[in-house]
């Protein structure tokens, strides 16, 4: 089930907002429970099993590192001592929790890439004898590298002492389920929504600003991501498309993964303020970065934050000489990369902004075109990510390669490339493609906008949400990027 169908407006999140509210107060975490389970099931009822055997030993884990597993559910625990002597049993505790999280990842998500390099590898030497054939395929869980990294997060606080552990098993479930951001996040650290689970208000003003965000985020999937996303298709599976296409192309898949992944954190937002939680902000106008190093701290903060604090610093972060700063970056954008996909291209996509990061790190501060204009900044900024989402959409390494190639002007168009400007070149594609460039650098955030709704600012968002309403008729093409990841 998506955001964007009318299964999930007119049934799905009616019926949900409607449940929650007739529920009294200590039954409210139960019901969005059992509703988070119901939405993440729809796809596959057998995700719902994995999800909740997973959470039960992020639970138990959970009780073990705060020492607490025989406190009553309705007592509060006490924090950890933040730099407190940790026993056996709770480091035990938190690498089983750990373990358990990313055998799991690593399983569903790795093992199809794994075995085919391998047979690639034995193929490649000729080791005949070594070859392994096999039928079956992992299928990928919906959201899998979302829950898991917030299971962890979970436990990594407790450890820490930076939140007390849940005694409550249906408000854990309720935590790492929540549906609004469970498949594709933002990734809800715990410490964040540690209190809110205990006490949070639900107020008019907090619910009118949760349907703004999520009525905005509707439209940005809509009107803006859809045709973009489309207009990036019909480039990047040509065979092969000449120098200007490839630019159109490639442009148009940054304002597609920016607005379609914009779009689902401002939803998730939005349905958290329905339902009384505040999930801190995703994105932060990435396109306005001026180096590399301000776009990871714009973009995908969720991620960018949770890297940070749990690999980052724990490998030493930049405190240990620049040569281990340097190794620290590779081998955080790296497994960063991987942990968007199972593929080669994530793998130098990840290479390619942990060298950027480097590079500007030995330039300076503000890196190495510190010295030209803002606008110049941003402009070769966004150049130089435009040549790394290459890698993130195509299909497979030479095609990214072919790609680069096309945007470098060394492959000429194809005959069919006539059939494609006619799609393409379209009036609307063109509207489209021209407003997302104008929302991306020119339009306010949906956080600054709807921070006070005034009537004109109201009207101007049913106006956005019914085009949205009536475009999402006529569209057959409707995917979200990051439910496969």
């Amino acid at each position: 089930m998506v955001f964007s169908s009318y299964l999930f407006l007119f049934v799905f999140l009616p019926l949900s907002l409607l449940l929650y509210y007739l529920s009294p107060r200590r039954l409210k975490h139960l019901t969005l429970t059992i509703l988070s389970y119901i939405f993440y099931g729809w796809a596959n009822p057998l995700f719902m099993l994995l999800m909740f055997i997973s959470s039960v030993i992020d639970y138990i884990a959970g009780l073990f590192i705060a020492n607490v597993w025989r406190v009553p559910f309705d007592q509060d625990v006490p924090l950890l001592v933040p730099h407190g002597q940790r026993t056996t049993s709770q480091r035990t505790a938190l690498i089983v929790s750990l373990c358990s999280n990313l055998s799991l990842l690593a399983f569903f998500k790795y093992f199809n890439f794994a075995f085919d390099n391998y047979n690639w590898i034995v193929d490649t030497f000729q080791i005949e004898f070594f070859h392994v054939d096999s039928v079956m395929r992992i299928v990928l869980p919906l959201g899998i590298s979302f829950y898991t990294f917030q299971a962890m997060s979970y436990s990594i606080d407790v450890y820490r002492g930076d939140a007390r552990a849940i005694r409550n098993p249906i408000d854990f479930e309720c935590y790492i389920s929540m549906f609004p951001q469970l498949v594709a996040g933002p990734i809800v650290r715990f410490q964040e929504v540690a209190d809110q689970l205990k006490f949070r208000t639900h107020t008019l003003e907090k619910f009118a600003r949760g349907v703004a965000f999520f009525a905005l985020g509707f439209g940005k999937k809509i009107i803006l991501a859809n045709p973009c996303g489309k207009i990036a298709d019909m480039n990047f599976d040509a065979v092969s498309v000449g120098c200007l296409h490839a630019w159109y192309g490639v442009t148009a898949y940054a304002f597609q993964i920016y607005f379609d992944f914009c779009a689902y954190s401002d939803m998730a937002i939005g349905l958290g303020l329905m339902f009384g939680f505040v999930f801190a902000k995703n994105f932060d106008a990435p396109y306005h970065s001026k180096s590399i190093t301000e776009f990871w701290r714009r973009w995908h903060l969720s991620l960018s934050f949770w890297l940070r604090d749990n690999l980052y610093i724990p490998l030493g972060g930049n405190q240990k000489g620049p040569i281990r700063t340097y190794f620290n970056l590779a081998a955080v954008m790296l497994l960063g990369g991987l942990w968007h996909g199972a593929s080669w291209n994530f793998v130098i996509w990840g290479a390619m902004h942990g060298t950027m990061l480097i590079v500007e790190r030995l330039q300076g501060k503000d890196s190495f075109y510190k010295k030209l204009p803002a606008a110049l900044k941003v402009a070769i900024t966004f150049v130089i990510v435009l040549f790394t989402w290459v890698f993130f959409r195509a299909a497979t390494l030479p095609a990214a390669w072919q790609y680069c190639k096309s945007m470098l002007g060394f492959i000429p168009a194809t005959a069919n490339s006539e059939i494609i400007n006619g799609i393409i070149y379209s009036p609307y594609c063109l509207l489209s493609f021209i407003a997302a460039g104008i929302f991306v650098w020119c339009a306010p955030q949906t956080w600054d906008f709807t921070r006070v709704l005034t009537t004109r600012k109201i009207a101007w968002i049913t106006v956005v949400f019914l085009v949205s309403i009536a475009l999402l008729i006529s569209q057959k093409y409707n995917p979200f990027i990051y439910f496969i990841f």
